[in-house]
């Protein structure tokens, strides 16, 4: 009764503070395409840049037209251009509107152009052959994102880009030469520990707290590095008419400016005739080509490896035949920053690019240093050109944000706790970007193996899944202490699934991200503790890391709370072990035959 009348008499306090961000939150307008308005009272009146709007502010958007709102507490830019009329709460939950989280040197920047350091967008359209170019003509976020800091594109960067890629056309002309390939390395077969299942709850025994020693042997992931950019800022061409193709990239409907003027022929796949090619490319015909890719990394939250996938869609959407698509390929992504090297083999053309991870699976070539792989195929005798562009940069397969792929809901799939009936959750994902995901690359960073689980662990789950399943699960949390929530959580990853090893499954080690776990029928100990830990952070804001034994991967939370078992002890703070694999098994539980003079964490964002 006790704990009703508080819980009764908390909850109105708990609502108030709940409240307060909402009401006090404020969006400023820093951008505007065709003519967004305000409505109040029945009456309407045009937008005006930095002015502030609360999330129950009303606004419409007619077609063709867009608005861009910074939210400085949150750090993040929304880009609303759905047509309609609605509140800015029910706009953004939009799936045709985006949010980008911003970067501090970023938001400074924004930030100075709303007080008056800068100017700011605001363009109105009446002529729909231009309005349909309002997204590479307009877009703010595309020369934030690229030119940032720079000043406005200007002649010489045309003449200076130009005269590069001549220069890099005539190198190419005596820069080829004979490589073999290096074997792949193969992909990871690792002897997994079976799972330890506690048959009854009357089974487990005493927890008692037991430190695990890891100093030393602790991963911290590296910052994040900005996605490559041009070598210099890509100027805007004006066209009299404004020709698009479109194609598809993971169910995704997408389209580009490309005119006749970009259509090329290889007429001859050898080294003269690739860089007589790369001569006709030096002109500006591409430019807005290249910026409208640019611009669909950054909508679609794409990281290098999605953006390369990309572009070979758009290249083959562009060109039918293989040497002419993989010439287009290869040129926007040199000419978006990419270290990227063009190879002949059997009248052949084949782009390779370099990665900082170590790619399972897969021959690679040694250059400068630098490991390159042929996209799409493992090609083991080449001619390669090694002529370099200005400031390339390689591909990162490191994911920082969630792709935004359409939605292709997969069938409903029940998942049930054995231990708590009611923890029943129904729950679907997005078909593409499974398929996505099972294009992903096995790799490593740098030489250390622990990084294959930490691209993994830290990719968020996609926004219609949190929405399907997360009001569910806060629903049975509320009320709960963390040690209470975290035991259901626990426990319905530790039995809602099935056990598989990889190698029967797959035949090799491979680790999902949280949303593959969803949706196939098996998982092994790494695909449930990277589902574990992104479900810990999420619903209950706390901080976690994987802790791996060689053939093992558990995970631990720290708790705000004193709570008993076992644990590892990072800068300070403890975090106790939690471990889905080691079924029926409590918070606090490392299972039998770990060994903790071998484990090491992985702290996790």
């Amino acid at each position: 009764m006790y704990t009703e009348m508080k819980r009764l008499f908390l909850l109105p306090i708990f609502l108030f503070y709940m409240m307060i961000p909402v009401f006090g939150q404020q969006y400023t307008v820093i951008s505007i395409t065709g003519k967004v308005t305000a409505v109040k009272d029945d009456s309407n009146r045009e937008l005006k840049l930095r002015e502030k709007l609360s999330p129950q502010s009303v606004i419409n958007i007619p077609y063709n037209s867009k608005v861009e709102l910074l939210d400085e507490r949150g750090s993040k830019k929304y880009t609303l251009k759905t047509p309609g009329q609605g509140s800015i709460t029910n706009m953004m939950k939009d799936r045709n509107n985006a949010v980008m989280k911003l970067t501090g040197q970023y938001l400074s920047y924004i930030k100075a152009r709303v007080k008056g350091n800068g100017e700011l967008t605001s363009r109105r359209y009446s002529d729909p052959a231009t309005v349909t170019r309002e997204v590479a003509v307009a877009s703010q976020s595309f020369d934030e994102q690229y030119i940032a800091f720079q000043r406005e594109a200007t002649q010489k960067y045309d003449q200076f880009r130009q005269q590069a890629i001549r220069e890099y056309a005539d190198f190419m002309r005596n820069a080829w030469k004979e490589f073999g390939a290096e074997p792949p390395r193969p992909k990871p077969v690792i002897e997994e520990v079976p799972p330890v299942v506690i048959p009854k709850i009357d089974d487990l025994p005493v927890i008692k707290s037991e430190p695990i020693k890891i100093e030393g042997r602790v991963l911290t992931l590296p910052m994040p590095k900005p996605q490559p950019i041009p070598a210099n800022p890509i100027k805007e061409q004006l066209e009299d008419s404004v020709e698009y193709v479109e194609f598809t990239f993971y169910g995704t409907p997408m389209q580009v400016r490309f005119n006749g003027k970009e259509v090329f022929s290889l007429t001859s796949v050898t080294e003269d005739g690739v860089a007589d090619v790369f001569e006709k490319l030096a002109s500006s015909d591409f430019n807005n080509t290249i910026r409208d890719c640019l611009e669909l990394r950054i909508h679609y939250q794409l990281s290098d490896w999605a953006y390369l996938q990309m572009l070979d869609a758009l290249s083959k959407a562009c060109f039918q035949t293989h040497n002419e698509a993989t010439l287009l390929m290869g040129y926007l992504f040199q000419q978006t920053g990419y270290m990227m090297r063009l190879a002949i083999s059997n009248d052949k053309l084949y782009m390779l690019y370099a990665s900082n991870h170590i790619i399972y699976g897969q021959s690679y070539y040694i250059l400068d240093n630098n490991e390159y792989y042929v996209y799409g195929g493992d090609i083991n005798q080449i001619k390669l050109c090694e002529a370099k562009y200005p400031n390339e940069q390689q591909l990162s397969l490191w994911i920082n944000q969630e792709p935004m792929l359409a939605d292709s809901p997969t069938d409903l799939r029940s998942l049930q706790s054995r231990r708590y009936n009611d923890w029943d959750f129904e729950v679907s994902v997005n078909k593409n970007l499974i398929d996505f995901y099972a294009s992903y690359p096995s790799s490593i960073d740098g030489d250390n193996i622990m990084t294959r689980w930490a691209v993994n662990g830290n990719v968020p789950i996609q926004e219609e899944v949190k929405q399907m399943l997360y009001p569910q699960m806060k629903e049975k949390l509320f009320g709960l202490s963390e040690q209470e929530a975290v035991e259901r959580l626990l426990n319905w990853v530790q039995t809602a699934f099935i056990y598989e090893y990889d190698d029967v499954v797959w035949g090799y080690d491979r680790a999902f991200f949280a949303e593959e776990t969803l949706f196939y029928p098996y998982a092994d100990c790494e695909d449930r503790s990277i589902l574990l830990s992104r479900l810990v952070r999420d619903l209950l804001g706390l901080k976690t890391v994987l802790i791996y034994y060689p053939g093992h991967l558990a995970m631990a939370v720290r708790f705000n709370m004193d709570v008993s078992g076992d644990y590892v002890e990072l800068n300070g703070e403890r975090y106790i072990v939690c471990d889905p694999t080691y079924i029926g098994a409590r918070v606090g539980m490392t299972m039998p035959d770990m060994d903790n003079k071998t484990a090491k964490a992985i702290l996790l964002k």
